[in-house]
């Protein structure tokens, strides 16, 4: 031991003798800080109490971005089976409405697998921006790759897919995602604090349901759905985990920002639109939502290439900071992300990632586990 010690120290002092080039190369491979503008989810931040107090600031900011304080009193459910078939004798479909407002009903597919052994989780299959978008998760029009109801019935879990409320029964006057009629019955609100609000009110649904585990409740979505997943997780702490598939870009960073609060057909926030004509942004932005949903799971995916490029690669630094909160509530595995270059799309890969990810965090361990190959004498 002495004699290794001994060369230790000499090869420690050979260094401090080195040239100043070599000193110079050496300093290559010290790593360098990694600083952003999105520092300041955790700035000032030392323990988990004092995350917890900031988040208590922030979870007041996002219910008044969402004009929370608007909503209608959730009234009783009302649930009713319009339609039920039976899919490959894997599971039942089902079409459902519930009531959201005093005059105004929801509407869902529903899918409850047919063999089960317990109760199972569940999980809010929340659609793109599609007219016929219920319809689209369920598999019966459009792109299968986006029909998350039926692939998911398969793998074992209760999924609804609730109608977005501008979308397929619910398509207002003007046309599909017009929000002009709402913003006529509902001035002060948001459309981002009714779809959030409605898409709780399905988290109702399935904890109303015999075959569902209400505390083994997920979600997930892309593009609008996506965005609305984290909305909703941040919103409802039932919800245990939840992956955005490509959902939008944040308030910061964005040159298209406005879009947020447009004057014409689809507009999230509109009481923020004249603060973002003047150049000021609201009081919380993506990486501050996100994180209200630590240490709960989530898991995001987007694509380099889907929308305006420098925007996405700030969303890899956003990432970053949001795991360091994950990290100081002490639940870094369950976040997540994966970054592609195959655009605004949910390809194989990302499906698989989103699947697995809710298994993971709403099945039994024994469900992920692997298995040695036991051996046998020949």
């Amino acid at each position: 031991m002495t004699k290794y010690m001994n060369t230790l120290w000499f090869l420690m002092g050979l260094a401090a003798t080195l040239p100043a080039q070599n000193r110079k190369q050496a300093e290559l491979f010290e790593v360098p800080e990694i600083v952003s503008s999105w520092d300041d989810l955790t700035a000032g931040l030392k323990s988990p109490a004092d995350w917890e107090q900031r988040r208590q600031v922030l979870k007041q900011r996002y219910l008044d971005l969402l004009r929370d304080q608007h909503k209608p009193t959730r009234p009783p459910l009302d649930l009713r089976i319009h339609e039920e078939v039976q899919i490959d004798g894997l599971y039942l479909r089902r079409r459902i409405s519930y009531a959201v407002e005093s005059d105004e009903r929801a509407q869902a597919y529903l899918g409850i697998p047919l063999k089960r052994n317990g109760r199972l989780p569940g999980i809010v299959a929340l659609h793109g921006t599609f007219a016929q978008g219920k319809q689209r998760v369920a598999g019966l029009v459009d792109n299968p790759d986006k029909a998350y109801l039926d692939h998911l019935c398969r793998r074992g879990y209760v999924v609804i897919a609730p109608e977005h409320f501008v979308s397929g029964h619910r398509i207002p006057t003007a046309g599909p995602y017009e929000t002009g009629e709402f913003y006529k019955k509902h001035p002060q609100w948001t459309a981002v604090g009714k779809f959030t609000y409605e898409h709780s009110i399905a988290v109702d649904v399935l904890q109303g349901l015999p075959q569902v585990d209400g505390e083994r409740i997920g979600a997930l979505g892309h593009s609008l759905g996506g965005h609305g997943t984290f909305f909703l997780a941040a919103y409802d702490g039932r919800i245990k985990a939840s992956a955005c598939n490509c959902g939008a870009s944040f308030f910061r960073h964005n040159p298209r920002v406005t879009a947020w609060a447009r004057d014409h057909w689809y507009v999230y926030f509109k009481p923020i639109r004249a603060g973002l004509l003047k150049g000021e942004l609201p009081p919380i932005d993506f990486h501050e939502i996100i994180a209200l949903i630590a240490p709960r799971a989530f898991l995001d995916l987007s694509g380099l290439n889907d929308g305006h490029r420098p925007t996405q690669r700030q969303r890899l630094l956003m990432l970053m900071k949001i795991m360091d909160v994950y990290e100081l509530t002490k639940a870094p595995q369950n976040f997540g992300f994966y970054v592609h270059g195959r655009g605004h799309s949910v390809a194989h890969e990302s499906r698989q990632l989103i699947y697995g990810w809710m298994d993971t965090h709403l099945k039994p361990a024994a469900a992920t586990r692997t298995r040695r190959v036991a051996s046998r004498s020949p």
